[in-house]
């Protein structure tokens, strides 16, 4: 079994310095490009033993593998992080991205529980348009969640970990709650959980859905610590609307996120690109000039407000 720890260096280039995460598939490192000198995050996972064990298992995974990241590898999109280098060494999976400099939407969300609706609006309509651009190339998500979401200090919003995914024409294997953890759960598609259809574009659409109730409400449409209460009410229950959960939102922007968390996928927006342009009557609309004489760096408001502004110093 390959060791990975600090110190360790991957394909004689990059350095791992430290540990900044670890998620359902695998470990996160923040690390260093000893060839370009450039800071780095690196995304480590460990194969299967069954799948090791496999000569024919192996040779599928590492070609798929290989497939997916040079996919990955194609986005040009200013929010998707950048894939940069990809390779397998022994059990061992590894990607190299972008470092995005910033905080996770997790990390907001706890600091703050909710966003005002032009904020939130903001937040989705960016992560619509990096899944516009990963759709047309044939990539889903199929783990969006605010984990892997990161807002940098200029507003922009960078998706994480679609060099570990697998294509879109590829058949995917059912999620199911054994060895999840939760945060899996909160955002995943009916289709997704139960495996009865492979899942599409629109189930990462059902994810966006329910990080944009998240956004604006505190709490995630199906808030329950139980795995299969969870699994229920994707598959089963109804979203509680915005104003049941006190938070008043315009009716139309209610009926947007009702959509996206269609149980029916054929009842939800037909593509990330729709789904951006429904966001469009409540983006925030600032004059750039204004909006800089207006904020003080430490203004919480300021990145969805003037995204992509310069950063004051």
């Amino acid at each position: 079994m390959h060791a990975v720890r600090e110190g360790t260096v991957l394909g004689d280039r990059y350095e791992l310095e430290q540990p900044l995460g670890r998620g359902s598939m695998g470990r996160v490192w923040q690390g260093r490009d000893r060839r370009l000198g450039r800071p780095i995050a690196v995304k480590t996972v460990i194969t299967d033993a069954t799948v090791l064990a496999d000569p024919r298992e192996y040779d599928r995974l590492q070609q798929r593998f290989a497939r997916e990241a040079r996919a990955a590898a194609t986005l040009d999109s200013s929010n998707v992080a950048i894939v940069y280098d990809a390779a397998i060494t022994g059990d061992l999976r590894w990607l190299v991205m972008q470092l995005v400099e910033g905080e996770t939407l997790g990390t907001i969300l706890g600091e703050r529980e909710r966003l005002d609706v032009a904020s939130a609006c903001a937040v989705a309509a960016q992560i619509c348009s990096g899944l516009a651009a990963a759709h047309a190339a044939g990539l889903i998500h199929r783990d969006l969640k605010p984990e892997n979401v990161m807002v940098r200090r200029d507003g922009v919003v960078k998706i994480l970990d679609f060099g570990l995914v697998k294509l879109a024409a590829d058949d995917g294997t059912a999620l199911t709650t054994t060895g999840q953890r939760l945060g899996n759960l909160l955002y995943a598609s009916p289709e997704l959980l139960s495996g009865a259809l492979a899942p599409d574009a629109r189930s990462d659409l059902y994810s966006v859905g329910c990080l944009l109730h998240h956004l604006l409400a505190g709490i995630p449409p199906f808030p329950s610590e139980n795995p299969m209460a969870l699994l229920n009410g994707h598959l089963n229950g109804r979203p509680p609307t915005l104003a049941e959960q006190g938070v008043d939102v315009p009716e139309g922007l209610q009926a947007l996120v009702s959509s996206l968390m269609a149980k029916n996928r054929e009842d939800r927006p037909d593509s990330a690109a729709d789904a951006y342009g429904a966001l469009g009557p409540w983006l925030p609309t600032p004059s750039p000039a204004a909006g800089l004489g207006r904020f003080a760096p430490e203004d919480p408001r300021r990145p969805f407000i003037l995204p992509q502004g310069p950063y004051p110093v």
